[in-house]
């Protein structure tokens, strides 16, 4: 089983999460203090868990207040900005094409996570993913992973560095996020990609090289 991040690794949320923020703020301070959240003041959070998004962008706010209103928002005001980074399709594929499985497993809540994947065809066959997992970051989806046997996760953030080197598996990182490669390297990303449109190939030399350590044991 592979598994993969969901925001700035399989689809670029950065606008939806912005636009939900600021309408939450709006609608739970009455829009008093003319808040104003740009996707640049957001952008270094981004994979980051909503309440610490919240607390960083938003100091002395109700976060748990606010949190609530964001999800109850988000359907209507968040979903349709959206889209697919480059190469979820191909990537999904080509680990489907090698007999393996495909987990979805994210920070952001449950619903939000299904949200997201049916809105962008993402539920749809071929392309569901076979299991799905939300409400989880950094070592919390190494959890997940330990479970399901996941031998390879792939994420945009240090936090999903953290969570494949913290049951072992392979860490493939991108850097389609707020986080250099250099960084992603430095946090102990195994291989960093541009985007997913290189993990087909990488994957292919992945399993050649097991395949070949398992006939030379």
């Amino acid at each position: 089983m592979v598994g993969f991040d969901l925001d700035m690794t399989l689809v670029d949320s950065a606008d939806g999460i912005v636009a939900t923020l600021a309408r939450a703020h709006q609608q739970v301070t009455g829009g008093v203090d003319g808040f104003v959240v740009s996707r640049e003041q957001a952008w270094p959070l981004m994979g980051y868990p909503l309440d610490r998004i919240i607390t960083e962008l938003m100091p002395g706010v109700d976060v748990q207040l606010l949190a609530d209103t964001y999800r109850s928002l988000y359907p209507e005001t968040g979903l349709s900005w959206n889209r697919l980074l480059p190469g979820v399709h191909e990537a999904f594929a080509a680990i489907r094409a090698a007999g393996g499985r495909v987990l979805v497993i994210s920070a952001k809540s449950e619903p939000g996570v299904y949200a997201v994947l049916q809105a962008l065809g993402l539920l749809e066959q071929p392309y569901r993913p076979d299991l799905i997992a939300g409400s989880r970051f950094g070592t919390a989806k190494g959890e997940v992973l330990a479970v399901e046997g996941a031998s390879v996760y792939v994420g945009d953030h240090i936090g999903d560095v953290a969570a494949a080197r913290s049951v072992g598996a392979v860490s493939v990182a991108v850097s389609t996020g707020p986080q250099t490669a250099a960084e992603l390297r430095a946090a102990g990303a195994d291989v960093v990609l541009d985007d997913l449109l290189g993990f087909p190939r990488w994957l292919s030399g992945h399993l050649a090289g097991l395949s070949r350590s398992h006939v030379g044991n």
